[in-house]
């Protein structure tokens, strides 16, 4: 049988070292070592050696989407510690679901006081470039 469900199933089974997940992900083992340390991610070990299952994938794949949108580590666990409520994921999914809207809410907001940044910016800079231009003109006339 090598339908979707068997695919699954076998990437399921799959098991990644912190090597493998390092490369997938463009992080640091220390990275990896603190997501850990923090509860983030709870890797099997083998010795000294840690293995990271399907599950720890996953999370981690989260973790950095959550960062890359500016959410704290506490706010990304908090979200993926709801998994445990075994709810059918509605808990988890509606706090998820209110906590994007509200990022969403913030990002846009700071977009807004970026485009204003620089929209002053480049009246200064334009002002400052005039005045530099005089300047430059009044020495060039009295020598």
């Amino acid at each position: 049988m090598t339908d979707s469900r068997t695919q699954q199933r076998s990437d399921r089974d799959k098991t990644y070292s912190i090597t493998e997940l390092c490369r997938e992900f463009d992080v640091t083992p220390r990275t990896l070592r603190f997501y850990e340390q923090k509860g983030l991610l709870a890797p099997a070990r083998r010795g000294w050696t840690r293995i990271f299952n399907y599950r720890d994938r996953a999370r981690l794949q989260l973790i950095l989407r959550g960062k890359r949108v500016g959410f704290s580590l506490e706010e990304i666990k908090e979200m993926l510690d709801l998994y445990k409520l075994r709810d059918g994921q509605m808990t988890q999914l509606t706090v998820a679901s209110k906590k994007l809207r509200e990022r969403l809410v913030a990002l846009r907001e700071q977009r807004i006081e970026i485009d204003d940044a620089i929209a002053d910016l480049e009246r200064t800079c334009d002002i400052v470039d005039g005045m530099l231009k005089e300047k430059t003109a009044k020495l060039a006339e009295s020598a």
